[in-house]
Formats: structure tokens, sequence, C-alpha cells
């Protein structure tokens, strides 16, 4: 059972949302006829109530009673009613301010002042702001819909970088960077295949992936396992850990109060022995796939007489939500001789963090962990989404001074089952 204060906080902001969502198809349907004004009330509480069993059923069961793709979708759909119901209500809100502003007025300098005005169209503001929030309320969830098709669309993003001590014999070395797989979020393994195939049919020399294979355990990869195994290029397929590795978002049965006890003893978050089995066991399937699992470590490629280092960290943040595992000093120790330097690291705001003001030399970086948020817009010279207000870094190519970071979009998806805008990625670099 998974009852909590902010269960219900959360339910009751739905219902004061459903009630003002309410009011709002009550003044856009005041002079449809009787019987159609009660379908039209009861479709849309019918709805919400409905969402709101949803969310009191993943708060309080485990719903093992559904299969994993019903859960999935039930909890997305009712998540997608919230955010456009709380898109709609923005609207709302700023006609209510209006509408107090002119109220407000009146009662300062004119008692005759009209507090509802018509617009051009002959309706009142309030009858259309309440119509535009629940277009754009209802294209929001249309569109989150529509995003459900989108997850298995991979597209296969080209990027040259040209670096000017990029030793010769590695001029056309072709890269193909994955990240955040995800595979406890997969339902169709031939939607997947078709990725595989994909980077395979590009034929690199190399596949770099960074970080968050499961969304939570080990055992998530259990069904992939043969599929990813699958990726093979000449010069190896090398990755790392990301946040989602450890297990930091189980309810582990042995983070005891012991434990917590030996954290706050230390000072450091500590693994307990569960989580520390089923680490070792996803590093194992690393292993089993044929990939080389970098954990603050470097490797090196050689062409000839010619060698670039390769890195390779634990999780390493720059945001103090997500615990740091990795350490880039070890990982680094012994590169200072090579002439060229790619490091993989999961989260991109530990370039930010670390790499740009310590390790100047280190020529490229690769990441992943934002996803896009899943949801954004990206055109020719523009692109946007939400979670570009929480990472100054986020998706595409960065460069400053000398150094340059990649950041990969993520291959898969994690708690929305689709993607809107921002399209799963498989990144192919050529380096000139």
């Amino acid at each position: 059972m998974r009852s909590s204060l902010g269960t219900f906080i959360f339910l009751a902001i739905m219902l004061v949302l459903d009630s003002y969502v309410f009011l709002a198809i009550k003044i856009v349907s005041q002079h449809v006829q009787p019987k159609t004004k009660t379908i039209i009330y009861s479709i849309y509480w019918a709805i919400s109530i409905l969402a709101i069993l949803c969310f009191l059923l993943f708060a309080f069961t485990q719903l093992d009673f559904l299969n994993k793709k019903v859960r999935t979708y039930l909890l997305a759909t009712a998540i997608g009613l919230f955010m456009a119901k709380l898109v709609s209500v923005v609207f709302f809100v700023l006609d209510d301010l209006r509408r107090l502003i002119q109220w407000i007025g009146a009662k300062l300098f004119s008692a005759n002042t009209e507090i509802e005005g018509m617009n051009e169209g002959g309706i009142t503001r309030s009858v259309f702001l309440s119509w535009l929030g629940l277009a754009a309320g209802s294209g929001l969830f249309g569109t989150l819909l529509y995003g459900y098709s989108n997850k298995y669309k991979y597209t296969v993003k080209r990027v040259k970088l040209n670096f000017d001590n990029l030793p010769t014999a590695f001029k056309g070395l072709k890269i193909v960077h994955i990240t955040d797989i995800h595979s406890g979020s997969f339902m169709n393994k031939k939607g997947v295949e078709k990725g595989v195939q994909k980077i395979l049919d590009e034929k690199p020399d190399v596949i770099f992936f960074t970080g968050d294979l499961v969304n939570d355990l080990a055992t998530e990869m259990n069904e992939y396992i043969d599929v990813f195994a699958k990726l093979k290029a000449p010069m190896g397929v090398y990755s790392t850990l990301g946040n989602h590795d450890y297990g930091d978002y189980v309810r582990w049965a042995d983070r005891t109060d012991e434990h917590r006890a030996k954290e706050k003893a230390t000072g450091k978050h500590l693994l307990t022995p569960l989580q520390q089995k089923n680490l070792d066991d996803l590093v194992n399937v690393h292993t089993t796939m044929g990939w080389r699992l970098l954990m603050d470590e470097h490797i090196t490629l050689k062409k000839g007489d010619a060698e670039i280092a390769i890195l390779g960290v634990q999780n390493i943040s720059g945001k103090a939500r997500f615990y740091t595992y990795g350490n880039l000093a070890k990982a680094y120790a012994g590169v200072e001789k090579y002439p060229f330097k790619i490091l993989l690291s999961h989260d991109p705001s530990h370039w930010d963090a670390e790499v740009k003001p310590n390790y100047t030399d280190i020529d490229l970086m690769l990441s992943g962990h934002t996803h896009g948020m899943q949801f954004g817009l990206e055109l020719p010279g523009f692109k946007w989404s939400p979670v570009q207000y929480v990472y100054k870094q986020w998706g595409g190519l960065y460069a400053e001074a000398k150094q340059k970071l990649y950041i990969n979009t993520g291959f898969g998806f994690l708690g929305y089952p689709g993607r809107v805008g921002v399209l799963p990625e498989i990144t192919v670099i050529e380096l000139a």
C-alpha cells in the first residue's frame, strides 16, 4: 500500500481543476438543449471520476490484475487529462482576473461601468476565453494521445564534428550514440528490434551507450538481452550507467532504519545489499550482451600507431536531487598523454559542474538523461522543450571553446508511453 499525504493533496487539486473546468463547460453550453447539456455534463464527470479512480488505484494497489500495457496507458491517459485541465485553467484564471479588475474598477470609479464586454463576434469575453481554454486543453490531450504512436519511430540524427587535434587516422570515424533505453517501459519487442536494426544498418565503427538501460531492475532486460546483444561494431560497444540503473526508485525491503542510520553516520547514500545485488546483476547483463561497461575507467581505441581515449563514468550529476556515484578523476588518471578524449557521462549537467572547469582537454562528452522530456518542438534552427527550463543543455550539440557536448534525447521512454515532437533518437557522429 502506497498511501501518502501527497496522494490526497494531488487528488484535492484534481477535484479543484475538475470543478473549474466544469464551470467553463457550463458557460459554453448555456444555450444548448437541456437533454444535450445533461449528456455533456454526464460524459465530463464520468471521465473525470474514472481518472480519479485510476489515480486511487495506482496509489493504493499494485494493479497486478491488469497487464503492464493496460496499467501504463491508464496512468498516462489520466495524467494527460490532468495536464490538459491544468492548461485550460490558465485561461479561466485569466478571465477571472480580468473580471476582478473590472469589478474593482467599477466599485472605485464608476457604478455604471460595464462589467462584461462583448468581442467583435458578439460573444462575451468569458465565453470566448472559456472556449479558448477548452480548445487548448483538448488540443494538448489530443496531442498526447497521438504521441502514443511515436514511441518506436526511431529517427537517425547525423552530426559531423571537426576537431583540430583529432589524429588523422581517426578522421571519418563513425560513431553511433544511443542512450536511455529504459527496457522496463517497452511493450513491443518487434518495435525495439526495428530500432536496433536501424543502428546496425549504419555500420558504425564503434557504438557508445550512455546509461539508463533499465527503469529500476536488472530483470527488466531479460526479454531484451537477445535484442541488444545484436549490437556489434568493429571497435566495440562501450557503455556507462545512468541514475535509473542503481535501483534508487525502488522501495527495497532492506532499506531499514538501521541502514538509514548508517547513511546518516557516513553522510553518504549507500546501496542496500538487495540494491547492490540488483546492480551487480545489471553489470552482468552488459557483459552478457558483449558491451564493455566503463565504471570510472578508460580504454583506448587504436588505428595504426594512433590512439584516442574513451572515458566512462558512473552517474555524476550537477543536480542535487540525483545521486552521484562516479569519479571522473579516477577515470581520467593516465589519459593525459592521449591527443583526443571522449567522455561518456549520463547526466549533461556534469559538463558545467565538473568537465568544463576542470578537464578542458576532454574534447567531446556524450550524454542523455533528459529525454527532451519526450515533448517539444524541433525545427531547422529552432528547438524547444519544457525540459530546457530545468537543464541548460538538454538535446543536440553544444560547444564552448574547443570542447563539445552532444546530448541524445533517448532511445526509449519513461512514464509517458509516447513522444511528441522529440522522437526516439539514434545519433550518428562522424569525426573530422
